[in-house]
């Protein structure tokens, strides 16, 4: 009996090492970013959107947020409290953005602040349609080191960097956020790089991915994510992929 349960346990499919929920509002561009998680990882995703969010998330080794418009406040609520409890809450693109500004607790739980006023002065600004430099900032963290391929070199210089010429990549159709001014402890990931090409400036700022501890557990932050094409960049779904297996 011993030795038939086992040839059974082994015929049989191994459950998912990782099973993340997608909280979404764009669900084209999660249902590539699932896809892309299964071939890399064997991640099993459920996407859903805010009003289909199941009532318990203790079985979801992380929860991937991915909402364009406005976050109700018991999905904000419930999301930040995942964290509190231990879980790993990854936010992609807009989850950070201007209209999270209405919301009572979620910028300034993740130490961000979104200011007003001109970008040179330090106000918050979006621009879509960019070639977007990402540059990785912390070579020996997971996330940024596990089999990631950088096709680039990229010079940064900025947010307490030392210049310098780093790995990374572009996105050629891209929306950058500029002025994420930051609060709290936290692990700069990737910096980005834009060059305006009305003004002639070049932005370069620590700003494009972070993770920060929030309660038990742990905050992940990855700007990119404009279009569905941009999850399947071999480096920006590697690096998701890694956020999502990532052990702190």
């Amino acid at each position: 009996m011993i030795h038939l349960l086992a040839v059974l346990c082994a015929l049989s499919p191994a459950a998912p090492a990782h099973r993340v929920l997608i909280v979404a509002d764009e669900m084209p561009a999660m249902r590539v970013l699932a896809e892309r998680l299964e071939a890399l990882e064997a991640v099993d995703s459920q996407i859903v959107a805010q009003s289909e969010m199941p009532a318990d998330l203790r079985a979801y080794s992380a929860v991937i947020v991915y909402i364009h418009g406005n976050l109700d406040d018991q999905v904000e609520s419930r999301l930040l409290e995942y964290a509190d409890d231990g879980g790993k809450l990854i936010l992609l693109h807009h989850s950070i953005s201007s209209g999270k500004r209405r919301n009572r607790f979620w910028l300034p739980r993740i130490g961000v602040e979104l200011r007003q006023g001109d970008a040179a002065s330090g106000g918050y600004k979006w621009i879509e349609g960019v070639r977007l430099g990402l540059v990785n900032l912390a070579p020996r963290h997971f996330i940024t080191r596990n089999k990631v391929t950088y096709a680039e070199r990229l010079e940064f210089a900025g947010d307490g960097h030392r210049r310098a010429v780093r790995p990374g990549f572009t996105l050629g159709h891209s929306e950058v956020y500029l002025n994420h001014h930051l609060s709290g402890q936290r692990t700069i990931l990737l910096g980005l790089v834009y060059n305006d090409p009305h003004t002639g400036v070049t932005w370069m700022q620590g700003t494009a991915g972070w993770v920060m501890p929030l309660g038990k557990g742990r905050v992940v932050y990855l700007m990119p994510g404009h279009s569905p094409e941009e999850f399947q960049h071999p480096a920006y779904g590697r690096l998701i992929a890694n956020a999502v297996i990532w052990k702190p």
